[in-house]
């Protein structure tokens, strides 16, 4: 059957897995203390402009690997936040809503504002922490102590520059660090709609990470700290939260793969190549869509019993009911996807319709 629920249903790209067996039976020192994982962190740092003038981690950056996203997300906000302190977040942020409440559940609350197909505004942003910080009854409630977003968002959408600078700009004003979320952030850097490059998004915010699970890893994302503001003993917190793997090699190989000849950044190529043509092909069969997504995530409208139909051929996505009769659900491309998938869908569509 035809797969194309999400962007994590491969194994990993052929050359991690090539270099993961040629290292196999080599002793490394344990929890990221070997030279693959070093290297991996010069080299993210050196795409992210982050290196010193050697090519190393200065002391105004750092990057740490995590295994998986919601480990990520939950150690970073929890590691940040003071105790009387929540994370900022849009309503349909990951971090609200399809994290099973792992954040709030090592103490911090995530603090909701309105987004807009996935995105939060700099101007509302303003308001609620004006709003917040007005209100002379604010010691007794939840401070905003971070704010988070994601890029591309859960909707596929993406920032501007623009938007991003204004943003950071209220962070900024309000001494609140800045969190992006980068499960997927190869495919929003891929995407021709996207008008920021990794080096300015790292200028534009205080922490980030570069999602390797979704993006051809086997697992694993790479957490960057642009202004030598890694929480103390961040090893420490990280195994207090049951996140730091042993093997940590695994990491430091993978990534060491990725940003070898900008591998990174190829196969997140092939993502928006394919999600592409697969849009152009929904459009020129009339199917609407939820939302205009420039990236690997496509949300299409489709009638129910359509969508039956499909779904015994085609494994997709639900998003959510748009009303009695219609349904939108998600069709994910990735670093795999082939054109031939692609047509794959085109033919079973043009059967099922």
């Amino acid at each position: 059957m035809l797969n194309l629920e999400s962007d994590y249903i491969h194994g990993c790209h052929p050359l991690i897995l090539q270099k993961l067996q040629e290292t196999n039976m080599e002793a490394l020192s344990g929890y990221g203390a070997d030279h693959y994982t070093e290297s991996a962190k010069e080299k993210i740092l050196k795409a992210c402009g982050l290196a010193d003038s050697n090519g190393g981690q200065t002391s105004k950056a750092s990057v740490q690997f995590i295994t998986g996203g919601t480990q990520t997300n939950q150690l970073i906000i929890d590691s940040i936040l003071k105790p009387y302190e929540g994370v900022v977040a849009a309503k349909t942020g990951h971090v609200a809503v399809h994290e099973a409440g792992a954040i709030e559940y090592t103490g911090p609350k995530v603090l909701d504002i309105p987004g807009h197909d996935g995105k939060i505004a700099a101007s509302e942003l303003q308001n609620y922490l004006q709003v917040f910080f007005n209100d002379e009854n604010h010691e007794h409630m939840v401070f905003p102590g971070m704010v988070y977003i994601s890029f591309p968002t859960e909707y596929g959408t993406l920032y501007s520059k623009k938007e991003l600078t204004d943003i950071y700009q209220v962070c900024t004003d309000f001494n609140l660090p800045l969190y992006i979320d980068g499960a997927r952030l190869g495919y929003a850097l891929a995407s021709t709609e996207c008008d920021i490059t990794l080096p300015e998004l790292a200028q534009l915010c205080d922490v980030f990470y570069i999602g390797g699970t979704k993006v051809g890893a086997l697992c694993g994302e790479a957490v960057v700290f642009t202004k030598g503001n890694e929480p103390a003993h961040f090893v420490n917190l990280t195994k207090k939260h049951g996140a730091l793997l042993a093997k940590g090699r695994l990491l430091g190989i993978q990534f060491d793969t990725l940003f070898t000849d900008n591998l990174y950044f190829k196969v997140s190529e092939n993502a928006i190549t394919t999600a592409d043509t697969m849009k152009a092909m929904f459009r020129e069969k009339g199917f609407k869509f939820l939302l205009d997504s420039p990236t690997n995530q496509q949300f299409v409208i489709l009638e129910n019993s359509f969508m039956e139909k499909l779904s015994s051929q085609v494994k997709f996505c639900f998003w959510e009911k748009v009303d009695e009769n219609h349904t939108a659900v998600r069709f994910a491309t990735c670093w795999a996807t082939t054109s031939a998938d692609i047509q794959e869908l085109k033919n079973t569509i043009e059967k099922s319709l």
